[in-house]
């Protein structure tokens, strides 16, 4: 027997939550939270204490967004883990106005996934917000920006190209170009592809439209571009993606 087969691999599903919070402990810019199917806090590590003005972890843990946010940012937050709770599709770089420190208000991409048990059941959630900054500069991300982002994110199913979304932003091309490669790591046209692969994901992960539909649905100009599009992106053709989630539903998508 090699020295290797005597060592079995670690497995994500051994991580506790406190070991993710330790993790996320390194990470400032970053709020890392857990919550029961009820919305309550189950763990959070110190950036997200930071954000809400508390020095305690028992001071948040076993509360909801109702009990730590303003009505109008709470019912945002509520809406959308209802949202991840009730169908079990997650929320991924969803653009929007958070708490930074002290409760100072910035943008962040905001992430939160289903959590489930071993029979697939949907038993809270595990989410990350995390602050959108220019590298080494404290300025917000420019509101246009963050329009033309969240205008992406309601209509990626209609022709777009950089030059459109630019457009939504008011802004030169190559102007909107280097403000997205700074903020985000992406060109315009890597955005509008990930925001569609990403619809795409969740909708074959959850419903059992069609991969054709699912194509026109996200934009793609038909069946055989989104299956290329997606195959280089994900490593399998959404065929087989939608089968390897069928037959792990205890996974964290």
């Amino acid at each position: 027997m090699s020295k290797t087969a005597q060592f079995p691999a670690p497995s994500l599903a051994a991580l506790s939550p406190q070991t993710m919070v330790e993790l996320f402990e390194q990470l400032p810019e970053v709020a890392f939270f857990v919550k029961d199917r009820a919305g309550r806090y189950t763990a959070v590590n110190g950036s997200l204490l930071r954000r809400v003005g508390l020095k305690e972890r028992g001071d948040l843990l076993g509360k909801t967004v109702a009990e730590v946010f303003p009505s109008d940012l709470a019912a945002r937050f509520e809406a959308q883990d209802a949202e991840v709770l009730r169908t079990g599709r997650p929320v991924r770089d969803q653009l929007e106005l958070h708490w930074y420190a002290d409760r100072q208000q910035g943008w962040c991409l905001t992430t939160k996934l289903p959590l489930r048990d071993a029979s697939g059941n949907v038993t809270g959630l595990v989410g990350i917000s995390r602050d959108v900054r220019p590298p080494g500069e404290t300025a917000e991300i420019p509101a246009a920006v963050a329009e033309a982002v969240s205008w992406l994110q309601q209509n990626y199913g209609e022709s777009l190209t950089a030059v459109s979304l630019a457009q939504q932003a008011r802004m030169a091309p190559g102007r909107f170009a280097r403000i997205t490669k700074r903020l985000f790591g992406l060109s315009p046209q890597q955005m509008i592809t990930q925001t569609r692969l990403q619809a795409a994901t969740a909708l074959l992960e959850s419903t059992s439209t069609s991969v054709a539909e699912i194509a026109v649905t996200c934009g793609f100009t038909d069946h055989s571009a989104f299956t290329r599009t997606f195959k280089s992106a994900l490593g399998l053709t959404p065929t087989q993606h939608r089968s390897h989630a069928v037959k792990t539903p205890g996974r964290w998508h």
